[in-house]
């Protein structure tokens, strides 16, 4: 307790240095904290964005499709497929679905795009479509509706209940197929391709349309729990991919997002590295200016038979309050500012990720782990700062601290 209460009043000696050195550590770490946050709910929302808008959690498709979406690569026994999925306590929900490219006509403009053939119901459980719709009514399961994005329908200069003509492949024949629709909605989702060329229809037109009596090119399920479709070693995945057929997750489908979320987790790591790397030569160089202030003290101590390791312990003791005081103030501020984020959002701007439209507002999260491993990491990273100015005390030869000849300090001198 004596060398408890000496290392407070210590501090005190030189109230500006000791502020300026707690500002540094808790901004510090008040900063990594925000930092994390902002990457814990950027990736979060890049999840969600992805998963949820159209490409779901899990895909079961024909190994070959997703290379060039080659219309007769389907799954023809859909129903065994599904019966699997539904014996996985795991899965919330499936949606099988057509996909085909072809020509988009209007009475004005003709355009090329991918068209989906959709069961509504199961596709509300699934992904974003009906979300996304900011005009018109969404899918039925009547005959002849087609939804489309708000730049594709600007571009063959449509509105609702217009006529649209689609014109497509038949599988196997390879034969034209033609047919009219009436734009039942339009849908806007944010990335400029996906409004630009795709159109919805429902699934059992888009069968009759290719000749195809229930075959299907995909089907989507989503997870009761969304991290289980990051594990690729799920038995659904497993149990659904034999032959031509394959199970996968959204990490296999989506590489390019997928590399960048996994970069995104080293961020942390590198932003962390760097303020440690600040905080510990701010408190070096905060210790070594109040031990050479107090060398005569040190001096006066050690010839009073005060041994090496009181001196290291009296250090130690007072790097561990400053850094005590910074965690409690720098986690405050950052458990704060990073609360208010979580509500109001991070404003960034907008932009896009490969594809993946961001809205300019991100929300941070609030993890348990950055008040535990942080402040944790603070505190050994400053306590092994502190070690060698403590250790520099802890030398001081007593005739040369009472002399006052520093030379032999800076030159390493000691008993």
């Amino acid at each position: 307790m004596l060398f408890l209460k000496l290392a407070w009043r210590n501090l005190f000696r030189n109230i500006r240095r000791t502020l300026l050195t707690v500002m540094l550590i808790s901004c510090s770490l008040a900063a990594l904290i925000i930092s994390d946050g902002t990457i814990a709910g950027l990736v979060e929302k890049m999840e969600n964005t992805i998963i949820r808008t159209l490409t779901g959690e899990g895909q079961i498709h024909h190994k070959d499709f997703m290379d060039d979406f080659d219309s007769d690569l389907m799954i023809n026994n859909p129903d065994r497929v599904i019966d699997g999925i539904k014996t996985k306590t795991d899965v919330m929900d499936y949606a099988p679905r057509i996909m085909i490219g072809g020509m988009i006509a209007s009475s004005y403009n003709m355009t090329g795009g991918l068209i989906y053939g959709v069961d509504p119901e199961r596709e509300l459980n699934v992904s974003r479509i009906k979300d996304a719709l900011i005009a018109g009514e969404y899918l039925s399961g009547a005959d002849r509706q087609i939804l489309m994005g708000k730049r594709m329908a600007e571009l063959l200069e449509v509105t609702l209940h217009d006529r649209i003509v689609l014109t497509v492949a038949q599988v196997g024949t390879g034969e034209t197929s033609q047919e009219l629709f009436r734009l039942s909605g339009i849908l806007e989702f944010g990335p400029r391709e996906m409004d630009e060329r795709f159109a919805f229809i429902n699934l059992a037109t888009a069968q009759r349309l290719i000749a195809s009596e229930d075959g299907v090119h995909q089907i989507v399920v989503r997870f009761r729990d969304p991290a289980l479709a990051k594990n690729r070693e799920h038995p659904l995945y497993k149990s659904l991919t034999h032959g031509d057929i394959e199970a996968i997750s959204w990490l296999d489908f989506n590489p390019s997002i997928t590399s960048i979320i996994q970069i995104s987790n080293f961020v942390t790591i590198i932003l962390g590295g760097v303020l440690f790397f600040i905080v510990s030569l701010g408190v070096i160089n905060s210790l070594f200016m109040s031990i050479y202030e107090r060398i005569h003290e040190f001096g006066i101590a050690k010839a009073m038979g005060t041994t090496p390791g009181n001196i290291i312990q009296l250090v130690m003791l007072e790097a561990l309050i400053i850094t005590i005081v910074s965690c409690l103030l720098g986690g405050t501020i950052g458990y704060l500012s990073s609360s208010w984020f979580s509500v109001y959002g991070l404003p960034i701007g907008e932009f896009e990720v490969s594809g993946i439209a961001i809205d300019g507002s991100i929300k941070t999260k609030v993890l348990a782990q950055q008040f535990v491993l942080f402040p944790t990491y603070i505190v050994l990273i400053t306590l092994a700062a502190a070690l060698y100015p403590a250790l520099f005390a802890s030398r001081i030869v007593p005739a040369v601290a009472l002399h006052g000849l520093y030379k032999g300090l800076y030159n390493g001198k000691c008993d």
